[in-house]
């Protein structure tokens, strides 16, 4: 005998609640959680999807495995006593092999424990960006004129690039996102995967974060400059690590407006006003960051005892050490002498950013 309509209704609604994955496709979360310095599993971690009754305690080797969970984006999240807080975006639309999440011990080793040798990300995204800014213009001769523009951006890179961000509050690590900077306003506007949801985070909320050069495929690092000092005095925005190590040293790129100087009634000069990118470089000694001396003599009494050795290898190999490139190379040398030393980059990039 058939169950009337209402009682068929209830019970589908029980089954609705009972076994989910019955009413739609089910996959499988697996991988191994590990030390980033000394490579080894790490058990007890607790796993979450976040937003769901779903946990997981690593085990056995590091190993973890969520089953028959129904299709749909979630955020992984890993936590353990004494390491960084880490957070994944997955779109579960077959199993997933995370294979090995790495984990960052707190105070990992690093340029004054601000930049976590352990953030990664991949992925290329490009995504020009166009803000013309339009304003009123004189007439001539009953002819209005092309409206002023505003030529250029305040982006640090106009690209949306894959992202690993440490932001300060529980050290938590965000992983996912595609990410670019404003550096005039020291916010980072983040772009969901998926469905294109783009906000805005404060710079301040974030300790380091690095990305993918769109042009040559290498992780660039960025620390905030509230881990440095200027004089004594935090520092308001970020600061790219072009080389690690004994003696780091940093770059940070600042926007300024150049204002039309356009003559209406003679028609010469620049009709638009124009945002000028240029680029400062300094090294750093513990918390202080000292912009890199202009004068030749000044520029060499950086490396201290070194100072002599450092000049014969510019001399010997034809360096400017007021060309930025070939400061790279300096500095990259000085800090190869060290044990334990791994290069960032093997150039310079970006050097000219107007």
């Amino acid at each position: 005998m058939l169950p009337k309509p209402a009682n068929r209704l209830l019970f589908c609604l029980l089954l609705l609640f009972i076994s989910p994955q019955l009413f739609g496709q089910v996959f499988n979360i697996s991988g191994k959680t590990i030390d980033s310095e000394s490579k080894n599993f790490l058990d007890e971690v607790s796993i979450t999807l976040k937003g769901t009754a779903y946990g997981r305690v690593s085990a056995a080797g590091g190993l973890f495995q969520f089953s028959e969970i129904p299709e749909g984006r979630y955020i992984i999240s890993f936590n353990l006593d004494g390491y960084n807080k880490l957070e994944k975006v997955i779109d579960l639309k077959e199993d997933i092999d995370l294979e090995e999440v790495v984990l960052t011990r707190f105070g990992a080793e690093g340029s004054g424990a601000a930049l976590q040798k352990s953030i990664r990300s991949n992925n290329i995204v490009a995504l020009m960006n166009d803000r013309p800014n339009f304003v009123g213009g004189n007439m001539i001769m009953g002819i209005p004129p092309e409206p002023k523009k505003v030529e250029g951006n305040n982006y640090l890179d106009t690209k949306w690039n894959a992202a690993s961000i440490l932001l300060y509050r529980d050290q938590q690590m965000l992983e996912g996102f595609r990410v670019r900077y404003n550096i005039v306003s020291n916010m980072f506007e983040l772009m969901e995967p998926e469905n294109n949801l783009v906000s805005v985070m404060p710079g301040l909320r974030i300790q380091n974060i690095v990305w993918v050069d769109s042009t040559y495929k290498v992780p660039r690092y960025f620390v905030n400059g509230m881990d440095f000092l200027d004089e004594g005095v935090p520092i308001s925005g970020f600061f790219e690590v072009l080389v690690e190590g004994e003696l780091p040293l940093m770059r940070r790129t600042m926007a300024v407006l150049k204002e039309s100087n356009y003559n209406a009634a003679l028609m010469v000069g620049e009709r638009n006003d124009q945002i000028i990118k240029r680029n400062y470089y300094y090294y750093l000694i513990g918390k202080d960051l000292m912009e890199i001396p202009k004068n030749r003599k000044k520029f060499y009494l950086i490396f201290e005892d070194q100072a002599q050795k450092m000049k014969d290898y510019a001399d010997e190999n034809n360096l400017d050490v007021k060309q930025a490139s070939d400061i790279f190379k300096v500095f990259t040398y000085y800090n190869s002498q060290f044990p334990g030393f791994e290069p960032i980059m093997s150039q310079l990039l970006d050097e000219t950013t107007n």
